[in-house]
């Protein structure tokens, strides 16, 4: 099974990279499943109905996200009833929607969860001790799972990588919007990275605009953030996983746009 999943989409230029790109991708790579984060793809902050539907037909099969997930309001209900967009699975149950999810395609089932590191961000449940409860309800259904961790730290995301090595197919890191040059395959046979990277804005701190990120800096003081403008990149790794859930190879890629 080769699943495409793509880095931290940003904003509609992000959008754009991923309406330009993704059929050729999948025809290039063979890829069966399309995953992505998209907690940022609503004007680079948070998930509207429309921006989901958006990518849904561009050919994304499942979106993952993060913390940014509830920046648009509208989001709460979108989340509530649309089960291929997951939010943390380590928020409290009171919060909208869900953290895993099962894809199937033809007749192999793949699992997709959702986990939030706790570092540098909002204290909420422990990443580590869910990860071990969803995993395990995850692999009464298949063997084949694949974790977008949502998380600041790297020692953490690596820590995790090693914790979940064996259980899980892939740990795909998420957040930071820089891609690293680690993925490798774990003693265990599980694909890791530390972080899948940025699809958005390249000539931008993160996605935003130069002038705004700098001017906060700077000053230390309040400045409303924009997306950046200018050309942008598409980040994403491709997994290969075998029919036994173990992965078989993990590849990096970078598409820069004009």
């Amino acid at each position: 099974m080769r699943i495409l999943f793509i880095g931290d989409i940003v904003g509609q230029p992000g959008r754009r990279m991923v309406a330009r790109h993704l059929k050729e991708l999948v025809a290039a790579h063979r890829a069966e499943i399309v995953l992505a984060n998209a907690e940022n793809a609503a004007a680079g902050f948070g998930i509207t109905p429309s921006v989901g539907e958006e990518l849904f037909g561009l050919g994304i099969d499942l979106l993952t996200s993060g913390n940014h997930v509830w920046d648009k309001k509208e989001a709460e209900g979108y989340l509530a009833r649309e089960g291929r967009i997951l939010r943390p699975a380590n928020y409290p149950d009171e919060a909208p929607g869900v953290g895993a999810h099962v894809l199937r395609k033809g007749d192999r089932l793949i699992g997709v969860l959702n986990i939030q590191g706790r570092a540098f961000l909002p204290a909420i449940d422990c990443p580590f001790k869910r990860a071990d409860h969803e995993i395990a309800q995850l692999r009464r259904v298949t063997d084949s799972i694949i974790v977008d961790l949502h998380a600041e730290a790297t020692a953490e995301k690596v820590a995790f990588g090693w914790y979940v090595n064996g259980r899980v197919s892939a740990v795909i890191g998420t957040h930071t919007h820089v891609q690293t040059a680690d993925e490798r395959i774990l003693s265990e046979r599980t694909a890791y990275i530390t972080d899948v990277g940025m699809t958005g804005p390249r000539d931008s701190v993160i996605g935003i605009a130069r002038e705004d990120a700098i001017y906060r800096f700077v000053t230390q003081m309040p400045k409303r953030f924009n997306i950046a403008d200018g050309p942008s990149q598409l980040n994403a790794v491709l997994l290969d996983i075998g029919e036994d859930g173990r992965a078989r190879d993990i590849q990096r890629i970078q598409i820069h746009g004009d």
